[in-house]
């Protein structure tokens, strides 16, 4: 799944292509994947791209002073920037992966796609961000927080440190990957109970948060973003590295498996070099 630092990546190679730019056709492949109808997708057409930004990992195509395009790329979503696209016939509706296409006056654009079969990219035409029902719960930006802005925040919600900092509505803009990066780097476990870490943790944490993240975006800073994916891989420590020697320490990165996703870390740097069995053992090495 984009997170951060890849969105913030996309907006950025958007401003320096697109921008100026007018818009041709705005096409609509995966009826399911845009969530408005008012404005119309007809109301591009003819519009300027004028600016490319995001909240949390929402990424925003402004068209004008008025019109936006919001996307959430969800798990297997992507943006494809095309210099020239193979053919000028109109999309047709269908299953395969490409859900919208913006051709630009120059002959370039880009697509929103998505692999496999759930199809959970979301696109919306509105006038303003907090139109988007995810955008207006987001929590403060993760890179932008403050220390007692990110204590406060992290104290509001009480539960294993992982999924509180992976909840969009605490601090927004970190997911599954960059989330196992932080706390490998903060030598926290996953599973520690947020109102019981000291504030030397807690500041801890936000030390390693701004790190990870702001690592990330540079290094991404600049990518095209058919080379951002690999960028992304090229710079995790224990994440989808399960298996693999710990760059810190050498010992072997450990994996917990949830229905529809995983965590990685390292015993030795986060559980005192104890593993993780289960959510159930998980209470014994906290």
């Amino acid at each position: 799944m984009p997170e951060l630092p890849e969105v913030e990546a996309l907006a950025g190679y958007l401003r320096e292509r697109a921008v100026g730019r007018r818009v041709e056709r705005f096409e609509v492949a995966a009826i399911s994947a845009l969530k408005t109808y008012d404005p119309p997708p007809s109301a591009v057409a003819g519009r300027t791209v004028t600016g490319a930004g995001r909240h949390g990992k929402f990424l925003d195509v402004q068209f004008g002073e008025d019109l936006r395009l919001v996307v959430h790329l969800a798990r297997a979503g992507w943006l494809h920037y095309r210099e020239a696209f193979p053919s000028a016939t109109p999309l047709r509706p269908g299953k395969g992966p490409i859900a919208v296409r913006v051709r630009l006056d120059d002959g370039s654009g880009f697509d929103l796609t998505e692999a496999g079969t759930q199809k959970k990219l979301a696109a919306y035409l509105v006038s303003e961000p907090g139109q988007v029902p995810g955008v207006a719960k987001l929590g403060p930006d993760a890179l932008a927080a403050d220390l007692p802005t990110f204590v406060e925040r992290l104290r509001s919600r009480r539960g294993q440190v992982k999924g509180v900092l992976t909840d969009q509505a605490v601090l927004s803009g970190v997911g599954n990957a960059y989330s196992d990066e932080i706390l490998h780097a903060a030598r926290l476990s996953p599973f520690a109970i947020t109102d019981r870490l000291t504030d030397e943790q807690l500041a801890g944490l936000h030390v390693a948060t701004r790190a990870v993240l702001g690592d990330a975006v540079s290094r991404s800073s600049g990518q095209r973003a058919a080379e951002l994916k690999g960028e992304k891989r090229s710079g995790l420590k224990v994440h989808a590295r399960a298996g693999l020697p710990c760059p810190v320490c050498g010992d072997t990165v450990r994996e917990v498996s949830f229905a529809d996703s995983s965590l990685q870390y390292c015993p030795t740097c986060q559980t005192g070099g104890k593993p993780l069995a289960d959510r159930r053992l998980s209470r014994l090495v906290r």
